[in-house]
Order: C-alpha cells, then sequence, then structure tokens
C-alpha cells in the first residue's frame, strides 16, 4: 500500500530561535508533529528544509537524526522525467513531504506536477494548514478578495512590463478581479515606479512585505498616492524583502 504524500508549509522567513515555539505563530503544532515524523523530503532547496527541520527539532525530536533524513530536490529544473523516481520511496509504502522553500508547496512554486502524477499513482496527497503569502497579501490588503488571480513575476523588459500592467489593470476593471504578482525582492522599487507610471491614479495597489515577520508592512492606497509618494523620495521599506503586489482598477 502507498504511503502518504504530505504538503508541508514553510515558514515566509527566518525565525526567532529564543522563543519558546518559534514556529507557533505561523505552524500548527499538529503540522510540527506531522513532520517530525517524516524521514524523506521532496524539496525545492535542501538548505532551507534542513533549516525548518533544525528548528522543528527545538520542541520535539525528529524522526532520524537530522543527517540521516532524506532530502531529494525538486526546483523549477527538474524534469518530468525524474517524477517517477521522487515518488518511488512513497508507492513502496513511505510516507514523504513535499516542501517549498517558503510558504506552500505547489503554490506559486515547484510542485504541482508531482502532486498530479501522485493523484495518478492513486497515492494519498494531504495539505497541511501553513501560512500562504498570496493569501495573506490578498486578506490583509483589503481590495476583492472574492475574485483575484495570481500573475507570477512579471515581464523585466520595461516596455513589456508596462503593456502587462496595463492588460492586468484591464482585465482587473472589466472582471471587477484582484490581481496579484511577485516580482525578485532587489527590483520591488523598479516594479512600484513602473506601476504608477502606468496604472490610472485611481487604481488601488496594495503591498505587502515580509508577512508573518516582525518586519510586516502591508500598505494599501491608490496608485497617485503611491506616486506622490515616490515624487517625494518616499520608498516602502522593501528592498530586497518578499513582497506581494495587488491592484484593483476601478
Amino acid at each position: 500500500m502507498p504511503g502518504i504524500l504530505y504538503l508541508v508549509p514553510n515558514v515566509l522567513g527566518p525565525t526567532d530561535p529564543q522563543q519558546a515555539d518559534p514556529l507557533g505563530l505561523v505552524i500548527p503544532v499538529e503540522v510540527q508533529a506531522i513532520t517530525a515524523n517524516l524521514d524523506y523530503f521532496i524539496a525545492e532547496n535542501a538548505k532551507t528544509t534542513r533549516a525548518f527541520l533544525k528548528v522543528i527539532a527545538l520542541t520535539r525530536p525528529l524522526a532520524k537524526p537530522l543527517q540521516e533524513i532524506r532530502i531529494a530536490g525538486l526546483d523549477v529544473n527538474t524534469e518530468a522525467a525524474a517524477l517517477p523516481a521522487l515518488l518511488a520511496p512513497i508507492l513502496a509504502g513511505e510516507d514523504a513531504g513535499l516542501i517549498s522553500e517558503a510558504g506552500v508547496p505547489a503554490v506559486a512554486d515547484p510542485g504541482a506536477n508531482l502532486v498530479r502524477l501522485a493523484h495518478q499513482h492513486g497515492i494519498t496527497v494531504r495539505p497541511l494548514v501553513g501560512p500562504s503569502s498570496l493569501l495573506l497579501a490578498l486578506m490583509a490588503g483589503g481590495l476583492n478578495g472574492q475574485r483575484f488571480a495570481f500573475n507570477g513575476y512579471l515581464p523585466v523588459d520595461a516596455e513589456l512590463r508596462s503593456k502587462r500592467i496595463k492588460l492586468l489593470e484591464d482585465r482587473s476593471r472589466q472582471e471587477k478581479q484582484t490581481q496579484l504578482f511577485i516580482e525578485t525582492p532587489y527590483r520591488n522599487g523598479t516594479l512600484l515606479e513602473a506601476l504608477t507610471k502606468t496604472c490610472q491614479p485611481g487604481t488601488m495597489l496594495s503591498i505587502a512585505t515580509d508577512l508573518t515577520l516582525p518586519s510586516e508592512s502591508v500598505r494599501t492606497q491608490t496608485a497617485g498616492k503611491w506616486k506622490h509618494e515616490l515624487a517625494n523620495g518616499k520608498l516602502p521599506d522593501f528592498h530586497r524583502k518578499p513582497t506581494v503586489f495587488s491592484l484593483l482598477a476601478d
């Protein structure tokens, strides 16, 4: 009988090891317990997975010493031909955890193809509760939470990026749909500048940074107000920090 593929949430940033339960505010204790009992992980990033397991080990024993826990890689460059080998231990009866570098796996992260293949092989897939930066940003932004779409990264080329922003703004206006997207953290300022130049002044822009961390910040205002702040040299404190951008056109 096959094992279970658990979809294990990871933290969105560094934790404070001085706290009694460093993960308590973002990872439920039951999820921590399930994770601690696994000794095979399929991970986007082995280094961050080991760091996450080290934090769990502060409050509960792991199934095996950390150096004996198997961590197989699965990232954006993993080819489809490699997926069956990742599932082989599960088909042989072992439970496993699919874990992202940050947040929940298979949502704006690698893993969906593996989950689909697991279903095709009759493997039970169990998603575990944990932080999703996209949903947290949507919750806190005050934009339309009934209709929304995640668009990943926008083009790096300035002209293509502006065209994409205009398309998303038009779609938001026509469908009354919140549009969410992300950027490589060191280009956050460039993206905000492009948004204020391209969007109509009344379009709402929400910027959510360092969600669940002590430095968390969520601000929502019109593109016109953001543009005014930028003109006065006021940038959000989001340089090199993970940020989710959302827009809703009127």
